[in-house]
Protein backbone atom coordinates (compact mmCIF):
# COMPACT_ATOMS: atom_id res chain seq x y z
CA UNK A 1 0.00 0.00 0.00
CA UNK A 2 1.67 3.43 -1.30
CA UNK A 3 -1.05 5.89 -0.87
CA UNK A 4 -2.71 7.08 2.40
CA UNK A 5 -4.50 10.20 1.13
CA UNK A 6 -8.12 10.11 1.83
CA UNK A 7 -8.38 6.67 2.84
CA UNK A 8 -9.36 5.32 6.51
CA UNK A 9 -7.35 3.93 9.75
CA UNK A 10 -8.58 2.56 12.42
CA UNK A 11 -6.91 2.38 16.00
CA UNK A 12 -6.81 0.55 18.58
CA UNK A 13 -5.25 2.01 22.05
CA UNK A 14 -4.97 5.46 20.02
CA UNK A 15 -5.23 7.52 23.42
CA UNK A 16 -1.70 7.52 24.17
CA UNK A 17 1.66 5.99 23.41
CA UNK A 18 2.39 4.13 20.05
CA UNK A 19 -1.39 4.10 19.14
CA UNK A 20 -1.41 7.95 19.15
CA UNK A 21 1.99 8.65 17.80
CA UNK A 22 0.00 6.51 14.88
CA UNK A 23 -2.93 8.50 14.32
CA UNK A 24 -0.85 11.69 14.44
CA UNK A 25 0.75 10.26 11.40
CA UNK A 26 -1.55 9.16 9.53
CA UNK A 27 -3.17 12.43 10.21
CA UNK A 28 -0.05 14.00 8.77
CA UNK A 29 -0.13 11.72 5.44
CA UNK A 30 -4.07 13.06 5.40
CA UNK A 31 -6.36 10.12 6.16
CA UNK A 32 -9.56 9.97 8.11
CA UNK A 33 -8.28 8.24 11.69
CA UNK A 34 -10.81 6.31 14.06
CA UNK A 35 -9.18 6.22 17.44
CA UNK A 36 -10.56 3.97 20.02
CA UNK A 37 -9.66 3.32 23.50
CA UNK A 38 -10.78 2.40 26.69
CA UNK A 39 -9.67 5.58 28.55
CA UNK A 40 -12.66 8.07 27.13
CA UNK A 41 -10.98 11.20 28.77
CA UNK A 42 -7.88 10.58 27.13
CA UNK A 43 -9.63 9.72 24.06
CA UNK A 44 -11.29 12.68 23.69
CA UNK A 45 -8.56 14.86 24.38
CA UNK A 46 -6.48 12.68 21.57
CA UNK A 47 -9.40 13.21 18.62
CA UNK A 48 -9.34 17.12 19.53
CA UNK A 49 -5.63 17.12 19.22
CA UNK A 50 -5.97 14.87 15.72
CA UNK A 51 -8.30 16.93 14.50
CA UNK A 52 -6.61 19.96 15.06
CA UNK A 53 -4.45 18.56 12.22
CA UNK A 54 -6.80 19.34 9.79
CA UNK A 55 -8.07 15.79 9.12
CA UNK A 56 -11.80 14.08 10.04
CA UNK A 57 -10.77 12.40 13.14
CA UNK A 58 -13.79 10.35 15.56
CA UNK A 59 -13.48 8.43 19.08
CA UNK A 60 -15.10 5.40 19.56
CA UNK A 61 -14.57 3.79 23.19
CA UNK A 62 -14.23 0.24 23.04
CA UNK A 63 -12.85 -2.81 25.09
CA UNK A 64 -10.97 -4.70 23.21
CA UNK A 65 -11.14 -7.66 25.59
CA UNK A 66 -15.20 -8.05 24.24
CA UNK A 67 -15.71 -8.94 21.27
CA UNK A 68 -19.07 -7.57 20.90
CA UNK A 69 -17.26 -4.43 21.73
CA UNK A 70 -14.72 -5.05 18.85
CA UNK A 71 -17.50 -5.60 16.21
CA UNK A 72 -19.50 -2.52 17.30
CA UNK A 73 -16.37 -0.31 16.75
CA UNK A 74 -16.02 -1.90 13.04
CA UNK A 75 -19.92 -1.49 12.97
CA UNK A 76 -19.51 2.58 13.78
CA UNK A 77 -16.01 2.95 11.96
CA UNK A 78 -17.70 2.08 8.86
CA UNK A 79 -20.83 4.06 9.78
CA UNK A 80 -18.43 7.37 10.28
CA UNK A 81 -16.25 6.79 6.76
CA UNK A 82 -17.19 4.26 4.42
CA UNK A 83 -14.57 1.61 3.63
CA UNK A 84 -11.59 1.14 6.35
CA UNK A 85 -8.20 0.52 4.70
CA UNK A 86 -5.94 -0.34 7.56
CA UNK A 87 -6.52 -1.62 10.94
CA UNK A 88 -3.94 -1.02 13.53
CA UNK A 89 -4.76 -3.81 16.02
CA UNK A 90 -2.19 -1.73 18.85
CA UNK A 91 -3.51 -1.99 22.31
CA UNK A 92 -2.00 -3.23 24.69
CA UNK A 93 -1.11 -3.92 28.76
CA UNK A 94 1.44 -5.84 30.84
CA UNK A 95 0.46 -7.28 34.25
CA UNK A 96 2.12 -6.32 37.42
CA UNK A 97 5.85 -5.92 37.82
CA UNK A 98 7.40 -9.12 39.34
CA UNK A 99 10.01 -11.59 39.43
CA UNK A 100 7.65 -14.32 40.15
CA UNK A 101 7.81 -17.74 38.46
CA UNK A 102 5.54 -18.41 36.11
CA UNK A 103 3.26 -20.77 37.66
CA UNK A 104 2.38 -18.99 40.34
CA UNK A 105 1.17 -15.48 38.50
CA UNK A 106 -1.85 -14.95 39.18
CA UNK A 107 -5.03 -16.45 36.79
CA UNK A 108 -6.72 -12.65 36.59
CA UNK A 109 -3.42 -11.46 35.61
CA UNK A 110 -3.54 -14.29 32.56
CA UNK A 111 -6.93 -13.31 31.81
CA UNK A 112 -6.41 -9.88 31.27
CA UNK A 113 -3.10 -9.29 29.65
CA UNK A 114 -4.13 -12.70 27.00
CA UNK A 115 -7.37 -10.78 26.77
CA UNK A 116 -6.23 -7.89 25.50
CA UNK A 117 -3.04 -8.59 24.07
CA UNK A 118 -4.00 -11.38 22.16
CA UNK A 119 -7.67 -11.66 21.66
CA UNK A 120 -7.79 -7.89 21.56
CA UNK A 121 -5.98 -8.58 18.09
CA UNK A 122 -7.63 -11.59 17.01
CA UNK A 123 -11.20 -9.77 17.90
CA UNK A 124 -10.11 -7.27 15.64
CA UNK A 125 -8.89 -9.31 12.50
CA UNK A 126 -12.54 -10.55 12.95
CA UNK A 127 -14.61 -7.98 13.30
CA UNK A 128 -12.46 -5.58 10.35
CA UNK A 129 -10.46 -7.79 7.83
CA UNK A 130 -13.84 -9.89 6.26
CA UNK A 131 -14.66 -6.12 5.52
CA UNK A 132 -11.08 -5.25 3.99
CA UNK A 133 -11.11 -8.16 2.15
CA UNK A 134 -14.93 -7.29 0.74
CA UNK A 135 -13.98 -4.54 -0.39
CA UNK A 136 -11.13 -5.20 -2.89
CA UNK A 137 -9.33 -1.92 -2.68
CA UNK A 138 -5.54 -2.11 -1.33
CA UNK A 139 -5.14 -2.06 2.60
CA UNK A 140 -3.23 -3.33 5.23
CA UNK A 141 -3.72 -4.57 8.79
CA UNK A 142 -0.74 -4.08 11.68
CA UNK A 143 -0.70 -5.97 14.46
CA UNK A 144 1.79 -4.22 17.65
CA UNK A 145 3.75 -7.29 19.17
CA UNK A 146 6.82 -6.52 20.83
CA UNK A 147 10.59 -7.81 20.66
CA UNK A 148 9.34 -10.07 23.56
CA UNK A 149 7.34 -11.84 21.14
CA UNK A 150 10.93 -13.18 19.42
CA UNK A 151 13.10 -12.84 22.23
CA UNK A 152 10.93 -15.22 24.51
CA UNK A 153 10.71 -13.07 28.06
CA UNK A 154 9.37 -14.94 30.83
CA UNK A 155 5.98 -13.60 32.01
CA UNK A 156 2.11 -13.67 31.01
CA UNK A 157 3.12 -10.29 28.55
CA UNK A 158 5.77 -12.56 26.67
CA UNK A 159 3.25 -15.31 26.07
CA UNK A 160 0.48 -13.14 24.86
CA UNK A 161 3.66 -11.70 21.96
CA UNK A 162 4.70 -14.91 21.13
CA UNK A 163 0.91 -15.98 20.65
CA UNK A 164 0.18 -12.47 18.54
CA UNK A 165 3.33 -12.71 16.52
CA UNK A 166 2.22 -16.68 15.65
CA UNK A 167 -1.66 -14.99 14.97
CA UNK A 168 -0.01 -11.94 12.50
CA UNK A 169 1.78 -14.94 10.52
CA UNK A 170 -1.06 -16.82 10.71
CA UNK A 171 -2.82 -13.52 9.34
CA UNK A 172 -0.05 -13.11 6.27
CA UNK A 173 -0.28 -16.64 5.41
CA UNK A 174 -4.18 -16.34 4.85
CA UNK A 175 -4.28 -13.13 2.70
CA UNK A 176 -1.89 -14.44 0.17
CA UNK A 177 -3.83 -17.78 0.23
CA UNK A 178 -6.65 -16.00 -1.16
CA UNK A 179 -4.56 -13.14 -3.39
CA UNK A 180 -6.08 -10.20 -1.05
CA UNK A 181 -4.66 -6.93 -1.65
CA UNK A 182 -4.35 -6.33 2.20
CA UNK A 183 -1.10 -6.79 3.45
CA UNK A 184 0.10 -7.80 7.22
CA UNK A 185 2.47 -6.43 9.29
CA UNK A 186 4.02 -7.13 13.24
CA UNK A 187 5.10 -4.36 14.51
CA UNK A 188 7.98 -5.93 17.18
CA UNK A 189 9.53 -2.66 19.42
CA UNK A 190 11.63 -2.56 22.00
CA UNK A 191 11.94 -0.01 24.90
CA UNK A 192 9.32 2.72 23.62
CA UNK A 193 8.86 5.80 25.83
CA UNK A 194 5.11 5.10 26.36
CA UNK A 195 2.59 4.47 29.77
CA UNK A 196 2.97 0.72 28.95
CA UNK A 197 4.17 -0.15 32.77
CA UNK A 198 0.98 1.39 34.28
CA UNK A 199 -1.68 0.15 32.33
CA UNK A 200 -2.96 -2.06 35.03
CA UNK A 201 -5.26 1.24 35.92
CA UNK A 202 -7.14 -0.22 33.40
CA UNK A 203 -7.25 -3.96 34.94
CA UNK A 204 -11.13 -4.26 35.13
CA UNK A 205 -12.77 -4.79 38.50
CA UNK A 206 -13.35 -8.85 38.57
CA UNK A 207 -10.14 -9.14 37.10
CA UNK A 208 -8.09 -7.89 40.07
CA UNK A 209 -4.90 -8.58 40.50
CA UNK A 210 -4.33 -10.81 43.64
CA UNK A 211 -0.23 -10.57 43.43
CA UNK A 212 1.53 -7.83 44.82
CA UNK A 213 4.14 -5.73 42.60
CA UNK A 214 7.61 -5.53 42.81
CA UNK A 215 8.14 -1.64 43.31
CA UNK A 216 11.48 -1.26 42.75
CA UNK A 217 11.18 -3.31 39.61
CA UNK A 218 8.37 -1.16 38.52
CA UNK A 219 10.87 2.10 39.02
CA UNK A 220 13.35 0.66 37.29
CA UNK A 221 11.52 -0.68 34.10
CA UNK A 222 9.87 3.15 33.90
CA UNK A 223 13.31 4.54 34.16
CA UNK A 224 13.71 1.90 31.21
CA UNK A 225 11.14 3.28 28.85
CA UNK A 226 11.43 6.89 29.92
CA UNK A 227 14.46 6.43 27.91
CA UNK A 228 13.21 4.43 24.58
CA UNK A 229 12.52 5.55 20.99
CA UNK A 230 9.79 8.46 20.77
CA UNK A 231 5.90 6.77 19.67
CA UNK A 232 6.57 9.17 16.23
CA UNK A 233 9.76 7.32 15.78
CA UNK A 234 7.74 4.04 15.66
CA UNK A 235 5.08 5.52 14.03
CA UNK A 236 7.41 6.53 10.80
CA UNK A 237 9.17 2.61 10.65
CA UNK A 238 5.49 1.87 9.97
CA UNK A 239 4.70 4.04 7.54
CA UNK A 240 8.19 2.87 5.85
CA UNK A 241 6.95 -0.88 6.56
CA UNK A 242 3.55 -0.60 5.02
CA UNK A 243 4.69 1.17 2.11
CA UNK A 244 7.28 -1.33 1.43
CA UNK A 245 5.22 -4.09 2.44
CA UNK A 246 7.73 -5.58 5.11
CA UNK A 247 5.75 -7.99 7.33
CA UNK A 248 8.40 -7.95 9.82
CA UNK A 249 8.56 -4.28 11.50
CA UNK A 250 11.90 -4.06 13.72
CA UNK A 251 12.24 -0.70 15.04
CA UNK A 252 15.26 -1.20 16.97
CA UNK A 253 18.19 -2.49 15.23
CA UNK A 254 20.07 -2.72 18.17
CA UNK A 255 18.69 -6.27 19.29
CA UNK A 256 19.25 -7.74 15.76
CA UNK A 257 22.36 -9.33 17.16
CA UNK A 258 20.03 -10.90 19.83
CA UNK A 259 17.25 -11.81 17.66
CA UNK A 260 20.22 -14.20 16.00
CA UNK A 261 21.29 -15.22 19.33
CA UNK A 262 18.40 -16.95 19.68
CA UNK A 263 17.13 -18.91 16.75
CA UNK A 264 21.02 -20.22 16.55
CA UNK A 265 20.05 -21.54 19.92
CA UNK A 266 17.30 -23.52 18.17
CA UNK A 267 19.04 -24.41 15.14
CA UNK A 268 22.06 -25.93 17.68
CA UNK A 269 19.36 -27.94 19.84
CA UNK A 270 20.77 -26.13 22.70
CA UNK A 271 18.40 -24.22 25.33
CA UNK A 272 17.27 -20.98 25.35
CA UNK A 273 19.04 -18.07 26.58
CA UNK A 274 18.49 -17.05 30.42
CA UNK A 275 17.45 -13.99 30.77
CA UNK A 276 17.39 -12.31 34.65
CA UNK A 277 15.01 -9.07 33.51
CA UNK A 278 16.49 -7.05 36.24
CA UNK A 279 20.05 -7.05 34.66
CA UNK A 280 18.79 -6.84 31.33
CA UNK A 281 16.83 -3.23 32.22
CA UNK A 282 20.41 -2.40 34.51
CA UNK A 283 22.47 -2.79 31.77
CA UNK A 284 19.74 -0.92 29.29
CA UNK A 285 20.09 2.12 31.35
CA UNK A 286 23.76 1.79 31.79
CA UNK A 287 23.90 2.11 27.87
CA UNK A 288 24.95 5.41 26.04
CA UNK A 289 23.95 4.46 22.51
CA UNK A 290 20.25 4.40 21.39
CA UNK A 291 18.08 1.40 22.14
Amino acid sequence: MKEFKGKTVVITGAASGIGYGLAERFAQEKMKVVLADIEQDALDAAVSKISDLGVEAVGIAVDVMDKNSVQSLAEQAIHAFGNIHILCNNAGVTGPVSDEVIWNLDQNDWDWVLGVNFYGVLYGLQSFVPHMVEHKEEGHVLNTVSLAGILGLEGSYGVSKFATLALSEGLFQSLKKINSKIGASALCPGFVATNLINSQRNQPKHLSSKKKQNFLLKQLASAVLKRGKKPDEIAAKVIEGIQADSFYILPHPIYDEMIKERYERILARTEPESIDIKTTWLGTLLRKEEY
